[in-house]
């Protein structure tokens, strides 16, 4: 193999090893990720409005979904590569699902990071995280650029 080859070989190792680094000093792992992702969905699963919208799109589900959703955080996180999910589409025609949801999400996403995160730093990459995600998810599947056309505006 080329120098050239080797060292484009090597970037995704490296970013994985500074990810893990940064994941460590900040008290993360993989045991953390698992009790997020089951401390948070207990909690959306109970949620007035949030629970009954997961739970028709879930039903019989729940335990896949929560493999599932472990892996991604730990992608996220660790940067491995490994999530093969397709976040928009599998959003994508849920019954009642609204824009209004995702600040919920986002408020009980961060009240479980109050409770369980291992410090601020920690809760702020997860926070930081999660809001472009919600943010990302919000505009794929509720977006209309024809509501910004100025053609369409009225005076």
């Amino acid at each position: 193999m080329n120098d050239e080859l080797q060292g484009r070989a090597a970037q995704p190792a490296a970013i994985r090893e500074r990810a893990e680094a940064e994941m460590k000093a900040l008290g993360i792992d993989d045991a953390f990720i698992g009790r997020l992702v089951d401390t948070f969905y207990g909690r959306v699963r109970a949620h007035p409005e949030l629970g009954p919208v997961f739970d028709a799109r879930l039903s019989g589900r729940w335990p896949e979904h929560m493999e599932k959703m472990k892996s991604f955080w730990s992608v996220v996180a660790f940067r491995s590569g490994a999530y093969g999910g397709k976040p928009v589409q599998a959003h994508l025609g849920i019954a009642n699902m609204s824009p209004e949801l995702f600040p919920k999400w986002l408020a009980l996403f961060a009240a479980t990071l109050d409770d369980i995160a291992p410090d601020n730093d920690a809760k702020a990459w997860f926070m930081a995280t999660a809001e472009r995600i919600a943010r990302s998810l919000t505009l794929s599947l509720f977006y209309n650029p024809a509501l910004d056309d100025p053609a369409l505006k009225r005076s």
